[in-house]
């Protein structure tokens, strides 16, 4: 079985899908045979980055709300993903640019290593939602990939260049050839498809047919 999914680090609803498929891989025991390709999603690459500007003001910016109304649904965002415990902070996240984050994905994506790659993708994640940090900042992420064994020159390396861009625009294309409807969109075998950040169950329902319909 190959999973490929198109997710953002800045969007919860993926972290929270991608910790919903992983837990039903591994209830089924097939997580350490089972493929999960990265593929690298945007939901505004118009971010900068660096930036003044709260989490709380952007979302009601962009989602024409008002500050309170704003705050709610961080606040629900929160609530979903501690219903899985899963422990975010949305209205302390920073909004700004996630390309940096998504050439680092792409390189140790080369390195062929699926282990080290999910650890990569789960640590983004905690920068981003848990820690709080700019996921823009070369130093955060070289600090990040460092905790997490990558090395630190070839970390720098890929932050100080243009390196994996490529990579990344060649995923976001492919979604849009797709017409993806919104992130996250899992895609099982080429095949089968689930999009958002769906209960554990339905993960493990669809793998399950899956499962049963190649054996």
């Amino acid at each position: 079985m190959e999973i490929k999914y198109w997710a953002d680090i800045a969007c919860p609803y993926c972290y929270i899908g991608i910790t919903q498929l992983q837990r039903a891989l591994e209830e089924l025991k097939i997580a350490d045979q089972t493929p999960l390709e990265f593929m690298s999603f945007q939901l505004d690459p118009t971010l900068p980055t660096t930036t003044n500007k709260s989490m709380t003001e952007y979302y009601a910016q962009t989602h024409k709300l008002t500050t309170q109304e704003a705050l709610s649904q961080l606040e629900q965002i929160d609530k979903m993903a501690a219903n899985i415990n899963l422990p975010i902070k949305m209205e302390a996240a920073i909004p700004v640019n996630t390309l940096a984050a998504h050439r680092l994905i792409k390189y140790v994506e080369s390195l062929n290593n699926q282990a080290l790659l999910n650890k990569t993708v789960k640590r983004l994640y905690q920068v981003y939602f848990n820690d709080n940090k700019s996921i823009a900042d070369n130093k955060v992420l070289t600090n990040a990939m460092s905790a997490i064994g990558l090395p630190t020159d070839d970390v720098k390396s890929v932050l100080e260049s243009g390196k994996f861009e490529t990579e990344v625009r060649k995923n976001e294309r492919r979604a849009f050839m797709i017409g993806m409807p919104s992130a996250p969109l899992f895609v099982i075998n080429n095949k089968y498809s689930i999009t958002g950040a769906q209960p554990y169950e339905v993960f493990l329902e669809a793998l399950k047919k899956v499962i049963n319909k190649n054996a």
